[in-house]
């Protein structure tokens, strides 16, 4: 039940949820409050004083409006509704003070600071702050910490407003962040001078309201202003995180996470941001054909002219790697399936049932995960593959959700029942012959390590009925991005890859540069990074990357969102979907579309939920059969989380993060 109260804000009088606390009362009223240490998604720490505001008729001095909630006021004499003020002379006055106290000893490094243009404590500065300064003794200094290879720290600037001490140790889940000393002496520190081992720990730069924490592979590269900016989708995993990516000239200098409460907060994970430094490298920025066993630079006319020569009158099978837009993988279908061939996306061998999206996507939405009341795991390790989502899990486990696991123990940051490792879990499960087992309301994620064998199918049949038996709902957790979206345009083969494959005379590679290709087949790779794909094809066709064409992705709740242009291919690269538009004229079978919105029309005029862009559509399907369950145990499907895909791995700091976990899982303790 809502305790709906009457505040009065500087004349207007709101009524709001007496849970809430001022500042959030005062954003409802349109009130802007300065602040520090407060988040929105983080718990209170009330510490940096900045969001003061004056209760009428409550004690005479100033109250920090983030920790005190609207109950807590007391109406007036007649019964009127408590005021509060937010522009009194005794707030202008206390902010004053504060923001004098906060820049006694903030050192006067604007100028060669990466925050400066986009800095809380400028702009507050400027906005509610004096003139002038009244402190003339030396300034405080103090040592910097080294978090690792991702995030830079000046502690000098820190003004101690524990964001990220808060943000690491309630989101992120891990504990090597703390402040210790007090007054003067307080600093933010890390214990034992250890490295942040976490996959979220780049949101502290986006936390720390002054440069204390700033990016270090950004430093010093680009100012704000200098920077195109252009809102977009995230492909690192098929979470489908909002992102914003900001180009300098034709090269991506940053990446950033866009608000979207559905999908995925404000979070976004290291590998998504800082994968850019990879979008350069290793690129492919011509054709290339294969003339006595060695790759050779060519021209579009030839590449074009000898690839349709190889697939003309035989059997084609094209597959549709990780980070293809839906557009790419509809017009390679189109193309395909009109020479007689067949598609196949499901590249890593995963049972998932055609036409059946209640099966292939699930039933739950990514917020129905802040809601449950408890939470099974099966054959998944959100950690590595979903950070975001895992974060999700965790704010749910801290709100008091049970959590089981039946897979490979893992540390997913977060208590957990685990309840085995193989199908007799699964099974024991289902009989209710499992102690403890989680009860009503439990959602049932499945992770692709459940899905990978022979019987993956009937895995994901019990993992239906056990959301069924709990009246609850089921999500499939996706790795791949380009997934879902191509399911659902129907780019799969009855019996998979190896139906797919079989008798395969030319094989065209659509950027799946995770799959070993047998000698024999001719095959034709188009992509955009040299990688194993490239290596192993006859004809290469160099493709745009995820930043460099518009193209729509669907996510692993299916929900569609547009990925937008940042920036412009290298060299003679085109965009994917053109690409195959111009080998279809070459082949006398041209697609029936000269553009991308034509393209749009069609792929919408035969999957219509596809044009809801940014809506999760109830997904409709048929119960699988209960198959025979297996007895393997169930497998986690990614063994380095940070080399996944091909731009990750032209990534020089991918690389470095990557062998930075082998070796931290290499360290001895003392006792060895």
């Amino acid at each position: 039940m809502s305790d709906l109260r009457k505040i009065n804000i500087d004349g207007t009088e709101i009524e709001v949820d007496g849970a809430m606390t001022l500042i959030q009362a005062c954003e409802e009223a349109g009130v802007e409050i300065p602040r520090f240490c407060y988040h929105e998604r983080l718990t209170i720490a009330g510490n940096c004083r900045m969001c003061l505001v004056e209760v009428v008729g409550g004690p005479p001095k100033p109250a920090a409006s983030c920790a005190m909630q609207v109950r807590d006021l007391r109406p007036g004499p007649e019964g009127q509704a408590p005021v509060v003020k937010t522009n009194s002379p005794m707030v202008k006055k206390a902010r004053e003070g504060v923001m004098e106290f906060m820049l006694i000893n903030h050192p006067l490094d604007c100028p060669i600071c990466d925050q400066g243009g986009e800095c809380d404590l400028q702009d507050q500065a400027m906005a509610y702050g004096l003139s002038g300064s009244r402190f003339k003794e030396a300034k405080r200094s103090v040592d910097d910490l080294d978090l690792g290879p991702l995030v830079a720290t000046t502690m000098t600037r820190c003004i101690s407003c524990t964001r990220c001490v808060r943000f690491t140790s309630e989101v992120a889940g891990i504990t090597q962040m703390g402040q210790t000393g007090r007054g003067e002496d307080a600093e933010i520190t890390s214990y034992l001078n250890q490295t942040l081992d976490s996959n979220m720990q780049g949101n502290i730069i986006d936390l720390c309201p002054v440069g204390a924490l700033t990016s270090k592979p950004y430093a010093f590269t680009a100012r704000p202003w200098e920077l195109t900016k252009t809102e977009t989708i995230d492909v690192m995993d098929a979470l489908g995180s909002n992102i914003r990516v900001d180009t300098k000239g034709r090269e991506v200098k940053r990446i950033l996470p866009r608000n979207n409460d559905g999908v995925n907060e404000e979070w976004i994970s290291d590998k998504t941001r800082f994968v850019w430094d990879g979008l350069r490298r290793q690129r492919l920025d011509r054709p290339y054909v294969r003339e006595n066993g060695k790759l050779r630079p060519s021209n579009w006319g030839e590449a074009l002219g000898k690839a349709a020569e190889a697939m003309k009158g035989k059997k084609v099978t094209g597959l549709i790697g990780d980070l293809v837009p839906v557009e790419a993988a509809y017009a390679l279908k189109q193309l395909v399936t009109g020479l007689g061939g067949k598609v196949e996306c499901r590249t890593d061998n995963v049972r998932l049932p055609l036409d059946n999206r209640a099966a292939y996507v699930g039933t739950a939405s990514i917020e129905d995960i802040d809601n449950a009341k408890a939470i099974m795991l099966i054959g998944t390790d959100p950690r590595n593959e979903s950070p975001v989502l895992n974060a999700r899990i965790r704010t749910a486990w801290s709100n008091g959700a049970n959590i089981g696991l039946i897979g490979q123990p893992v540390d997913l940051t977060y208590e957990y029942a685990h309840l085995g490792t193989d199908r007799a879990a699964l099974d024991a499960l289902l009989k209710g012959e499992t102690a403890g087992a989680l009860g009503k309301d439990t959602l049932v994620i499945v992770g692709q390590g459940a899905l990978r064998e022979a019987d993956g199918l009937a895995v994901l049949a019990h993992a239906q009925k056990f959301a069924e038996m709990t009246e609850s709902k089921l999500l499939v957790l996706h790795t791949a991005a380009s997934r879902v979206g191509a399911m659902d345009i129907g780019a799969a083969t009855l019996g998979g890859m190896e139906a797919a494959l079989e008798g395969a005379e030319v094989i065209y590679n659509l950027g799946a540069d995770e799959v070993e290709i047998d000698a024999g087949a001719f095959v034709i790779y188009q992509g955009s990074h040299g990688d194993r794909g490239a290596h192993r094809a006859d004809i290469v066709l160099p493709g745009a990357a995820y930043t460099e064409e518009n193209g729509l992705f669907v996510n692993t709740e299916g929900r569609p969102q547009l990925a937008m242009r940042a920036g412009f291919a290298p060299g003679e690269a085109k965009e994917n979907w053109a690409i195959l538009r111009a080998l279809s004229a070459e082949l006398d079978a041209t697609l029936q579309f000269d553009s991308l919105a034509q393209l749009r029309s069609a792929l919408v005029a035969e999957v219509p939920h596809l044009a809801k862009i940014d809506e999760v559509p109830v997904n409709e399907g048929e119960a699988l059969e209960l198959g025979k369950l297996g007895k393997a145990a169930f497998l986690t499907v990614i063994k380095d989380f940070y080399l996944t895909n091909p731009i990750a791995r032209a990534s020089e700091l991918m690389a470095e993060l990557s062998a930075n976990v082998m070796a931290r899982g290499n360290e001895k303790i003392a006792a060895e």
